[in-house]
């Protein structure tokens, strides 16, 4: 009965064929009480692997995530999303974006939120790549300074009442308005704290004490091996030196007795 409900349903939906293990395999799903789990069934007609589909679906559904990811749009404010900075100074608040397919009439907005109030900064739409967009700008003592995918905003003269968070929203209509934002933290303080270095620097001379220990070890260590290699070459040279004086000197003795014993007998 599941052969030809399987059959029924190849020729109604489309199916997905797997080739895995030298098998081709092909999953439906099924409404039917006697198939209501999802069925693989290979060519040669074996045993029903939901375990080896579902794998299959789960790869083919992270695929499909990650290709859409990375055509996605996205807003970043750089690797760290605060500031500290000091009251009365003038700061810059980062915000890029990008998208791997491009842009169109590219919408973005800065907000500033504090205590739960949310205030728009500026907005503006840039039309497409490299163009420059009117800026819109709500707030006194803002000024847009971004060029190209750089949509950063400088702010002068800071206060206590600035401090705050401030997110970089962004839609772009050519990606079906997928939308995306990045939020950045501005902290104001009467000074900058000084930073306590001193186990920073305690770390740092035992790591470099360790290594220059390690190096001089070293350095030793192959200078031992170079003068005792010196003195086995100087001392296999004393011994080859001595061999050939002593077997010089029997070579002398040696003919000295021949030569006697081969001296004819005066008569």
């Amino acid at each position: 009965m599941c052969d030809a409900a399987l059959r029924q349903v190849s020729r109604q939906e489309p199916a997905i064929r797997i080739e895995a293990e030298g098998e081709i395999l092909t999953s439906h799903v099924w409404t039917r009480s006697c198939c209501s789990d999802m069925g693989v069934r290979s060519a040669r007609g074996d045993a029903p692997r939901p375990g080896l589909a579902r794998a299959a679906f789960d790869l083919l559904a992270a695929l499909l995530l990650a290709v859409r990811s990375a055509d996605a749009l996205e807003m970043s404010v750089g690797k760290v999303p605060f500031l500290e900075a000091i009251n009365g100074s003038t700061v810059t608040l980062p915000c890029t974006y990008s998208s791997c397919i491009g842009i169109e009439n590219l919408y973005f907005r800065w907000q500033f939120t504090r205590n739960g109030t949310v205030q728009t900064v500026c907005d503006a739409v840039i039309p497409s790549k490299g163009a420059v967009p009117k800026v819109n700008m709500y707030k006194d003592r803002f000024e847009f300074v971004g060029k190209n995918n750089n949509i950063s905003i400088l702010l002068w003269n800071i206060t206590f009442e600035d401090g705050g968070q401030y997110t970089c929203f962004g839609r772009n209509p050519k990606e079906k308005d997928k939308n995306h934002s990045a939020i950045f933290h501005l902290i104001v303080v009467d000074e900058l704290r000084e930073v306590d270095n001193t186990a920073t620097i305690i770390i740092a001379s035992a790591v470099g004490g360790a290594i220059a220990l390690l190096m001089g070890f070293m350095l030793l260590k192959n200078f031992t091996l170079f003068v005792l290699s010196k003195l086995e070459e100087k001392k296999k040279e004393c011994l080859v030196t001595s061999s050939g004086i002593d077997n010089t000197e029997n070579g002398l003795s040696g003919s000295k007795v021949n030569s006697k014993a081969k001296a004819p007998k005066q008569k």
